[in-house]
């Protein structure tokens, strides 16, 4: 009688399900890179409903925009390739790519000063017009990140010449993948949006 009086209280417990782990760092760095759409979101935005209010200067876009596009899209390759090396221990090829990844970015940021000297030959300056004024903060702007995003590309090449980064530990330069396709992406959305609305 006691037994079946025991198994009769008996009842299942479900197991706690277990939460969903994230790398911290890897949850700040999608939060930072949330609020950077953010912050492009809004911009581009005002930039919108400024040039419907009126008093906007049309002029053309610096061909060199055309080059920047071309590099930093060259770059994301680079950094893929990167990636994959790492994930296949293959830490020369991850020591070319990364290096020729942190090279094509400050080519890049040259370009955009050389954009720049386009538009003052064009009379296209910082302060007046705000179509003028908008191109250089965007720009200005997303290529302060891409000096981040250099400087995690050479944190993560020392990382490699330490031998830090192989196929079991391969959290920071999927960290940097993520955050350079992400700032490449980025561009690209600008790179469009200007031509659409400049």
């Amino acid at each position: 009688m006691k037994g079946e009086e025991m198994t009769g209280d008996l009842k299942l417990v479900e197991e706690p399900k277990r939460p969903l782990a994230m790398n911290p760092r890897k949850f700040a760095l999608w939060l930072f890179m949330i609020t950077v759409v953010m912050i492009f979101a809004a911009l581009t935005s005002a930039y919108i409903v400024r040039q419907g209010e009126g008093n906007w200067t049309l002029f053309e876009l610096p061909a060199e925009l055309w080059i920047t596009s071309g590099i930093i899209l060259l770059s994301s390759v680079t950094m893929h390739w990167g990636y994959i090396s790492a994930k296949k221990d293959e830490l020369e090829k991850v020591k070319l790519a990364i290096s020729i990844t942190t090279l094509l970015g400050i080519a890049f940021l040259i370009g955009q000063f050389y954009v720049w000297n386009a538009l003052v030959d064009q009379n296209v300056f910082f302060v007046g017009n705000p179509s003028g004024s908008f191109l250089y903060v965007l720009s200005g702007l997303h290529g302060l990140h891409l000096v981040s995003g250099v400087i995690f590309l050479i944190i993560v090449l020392i990382s490699t010449l330490r031998y830090k980064v192989h196929s079991r530990n391969l959290n920071q330069i999927q960290m940097c993948a993520t955050y350079w396709h992400f700032l490449d992406a980025l561009w690209i959305y600008l790179f469009v949006f200007l031509l659409l609305n400049h």
